[in-house]
């Protein structure tokens, strides 16, 4: 149930005093109400008391949205349409910013909001002091029942009203109990959800309640009960988290890493990751937002400052790791969550680097069988929690989960080991590793370690689903999977950029974040003034806004799969070169070398690639378009037969082409 400050039939509100209003708001207000807050209620109140006097129906004030950690000004329902007004009280225009945040209101009450799915919502920006108003009831090609905003001055706010009521023309009402009293059950994007999470311990107020956010709960809860089995009990004990891609593994590791950050019950945790642009991406916007939460507090933070506590709780696995190196003691934290876990370095990788770049010659472990050494220096009890995705591995070196569990089997045989069934599935790569564990290490199963659904997207639920199947070449099953969520979830090829572009634009509405991303093999987009090589910045690129040239909406800068793996857009185009191509029924892999494409022969290196377009391809949470480019018959690195069997392959699953 969603809550606000006051709520009344438009015709009680009509008659009642500003005065008495405004002390409703004011007592239902957690926060000091500022002399500037009740003097905007007063304009309010003073505009709607006027403008609606001959309509029937419900006005809320300050109704929640605790997804975005925000308040709508006013919500009116009136017939079968629900207006939401969002007034800038003195202001003359009609900013960007503006319009986006009342349209980010009307989408998170359309999508999350189960009595809102078939509305119709009106988003209305109020600037009180513009000269100009622009009435129009504009349908978008989602064609949802969520009107493009409305931009009117105070004078004609009652006439932008009276338009949207004129051309929907219905008798059916609303129910004002069922609206306020229906589910709320938003997804939460990870940034969002960390955000939540470093607040208030609790992710619980801006998730879901189905399946999906059940089995994570589940999940969360398991993984905290080995914590204090270990502790009570001196164990030292590892468990993997596995699921399918967007399940939450990242969220669940993120709560246990919070619901143990307590020093005074010694059972303090890490959350690290050797993905660096999810790092540095999680740590700016929690640094972010905390210096913001202190600004409302009236409290100044520096940035440097406000980063110092986020630090402690998320860090670069490799610092974690050069710190101990360097430290022979045992960490501070007892606790040590991984994510991403199966892309922890193999020995030989870890070796050289090590002898190349930190000169350490007597280096022998690999990633895995050090980062568990330094937890095993605990003399009582340590818990490791890796989080692993499946066919996630995409770069030399990256082990998988079996290096894990090679190290426990040769190295720390008094280490109990908690993993679910699915761990032996195919794209883990561990059945040998496991089974060779099982002889002399004692190994608990428990399915609460196995996320099944996914949460990133509330609109697909089998998109990796999807997306395995096409890349397994699994082609009639994905067929059927894509009959099932085509209509919730759109995917289109093209063979044109520029329509690719129009296209993310039209669909991403408010502040949905679009971009293009691309393999990082992707060498022959050059012509498309797409450089691989050319640096991108993915806190910029993730967090800024659409007056940033250097943000994901410019759409000029390209993340590849080590900038956006764990994390995720709303839109996005996946631009697919000549690097993985469709041809005789199989897929053939390349790698550009000096001028031309050379084949790719090692396996390892074919995984690589493959994962590579498999994290690509289930990075958007609302909609996809897929380029293949024609390619140019004058450039022999861009043949368009290197494209076009790739285009017929992916057109005959059945994805509209546009």
């Amino acid at each position: 149930m969603l809550n606000y400050y006051y709520k009344q039939s438009i015709e009680n509100f009509v008659n009642s005093s500003p005065e008495e209003i405004i002390g409703i708001l004011t007592l239902s207000n957690t926060f000091d109400s500022l002399n500037t807050q009740n003097k905007a209620w007063k304009a309010q109140i003073d505009i709607l008391q006027e403008i609606l006097k001959y309509q029937k129906g419900y006005i809320f004030f300050e109704f929640s949205i605790p997804r975005m950690g925000k308040r709508v000004d006013c919500i009116l329902l009136i017939k079968n349409v629900v207006f939401i007004l969002e007034f800038k009280v003195g202001e003359k225009e009609f900013l960007n910013h503006n319009i986006d945040q009342v349209w980010d209101y009307a989408l998170d009450l359309k999508n999350f909001h189960q009595p809102s799915h078939n509305a119709i919502l009106a988003p209305i920006l109020i600037a009180t002091e513009s000269i100009k108003s622009f009435i129009q009831v504009s349908i978008s090609s989602h064609d949802d029942n969520l009107i493009n905003p409305i931009k009117t001055n105070a004078k004609d706010l009652k006439k932008s009203i009276e338009t949207v009521l004129d051309f929907y023309n219905s008798e059916n009402y609303i129910n004002e109990i069922e609206f306020t009293s229906g589910s709320y059950s938003p997804t939460p994007n990870i940034i969002e959800a960390a955000i939540s999470m470093f607040n208030n311990h609790s992710v619980d107020a801006i998730t879901r309640n189905d399946s999906g956010s059940k089995n994570l709960k589940i999940t969360t809860k398991y993984v905290s009960s080995l914590i204090e089995d270990a502790k009570n009990n001196n164990k030292k004990l590892i468990c993997f988290v596995t699921g399918v891609p967007g399940a939450g593994k990242t969220l669940v590791g993120l709560k246990v890493a919070i619901d143990h950050l307590d020093k005074e019950k010694g059972d303090s945790s890490v959350f690290l990751s050797g993905n660096a642009p999810l790092v540095a991406v999680l740590q700016e916007a929690l640094t972010r937002d905390k210096v913001s939460q202190e600004k409302l507090k009236g409290v100044k933070i520096t940035k440097s400052k406000a980063r110092e506590s986020v630090k402690a709780f998320i860090q670069i696995i490799h610092h974690y790791r050069d710190e101990y190196l360097r430290d022979t003691k045992p960490p501070y934290d007892h606790v040590a969550i991984f994510d991403e876990a199966q892309r922890a370095w193999n020995k030989e990788q870890t070796i050289k680097f090590m002898q190349q770049k930190k000169g350490q010659s007597n280096f022998k472990f690999s990633e895995p069988e050090f980062l568990i050494s330094c937890l095993n220096r605990h003399k009582d009890w340590a818990v490791v929690v890796c989080l692993v995705g499946g066919g996630q591995e995409i770069n030399t070196g990256e082990a998988g989960i079996s290096e894990w569990i090679d190290a426990i089997k040769n190295t720390f045989p008094d280490w109990e080991t908690h993993i679910s069934e699915h761990l032996y599935d195919k794209e883990y790569s561990a059945i040998q590793s496991l089974t060779e564990l099982k002889i002399n290490n004692k190994v608990i199963f428990n399915e609460s370690l196995h996320l099944a659904v996914s949460m990133r997207s509330f609109k697909a639920e089998n998109l990796s689903k999807l997306i395995k199947e096409i890349l397994d070449l699994d082609k009639s099953t994905a067929i059927e999977t894509l009959n099932s969520l085509q209509d919730k979830y759109p995917i289109v090829v093209t063979r044109s950029i520029d329509s690719a572009k129009k296209w993310l634009k039209e669909k991403a509405r408010g502040s949905e974040r679009y971009g293009i991303v691309v393999s990082s093999q992707a060498y022959r987009l050059k012509p498309f003034a797409i450089d691989v090589k050319s640096p991108m910045n993915p806190v910029n690129w993730f967090l800024d806004g659409k007056d940033d040239i250097r943000s994901s909406y410019f759409l000029e800068d390209v993340a590849t799969e080590f900038q956006v793996q764990g994390l995720e857009l709303d839109w996005t185009c996946i631009i697919w070169d000549g690097d993985l191509r469709f041809d005789d029924n199989d897929w053939k892999y390349y790698s550009f070398v000096g001028n031309k494409w050379q084949n790719i022969y090692k396996e390892e290196r074919k995984r690589y690639l493959l994962n590579a377009y498999r994290v690509l391809l289930t990075r958007a949470r609302r909609g996809m378009i897929i380029v293949v480019p024609e390619g140019n018959v004058e450039d022999h690195t861009r043949n368009p037969i290197f494209y076009d069997n790739t285009f017929k392959y992916l057109r005959s699953i059945g994805f509209k082409t546009i």
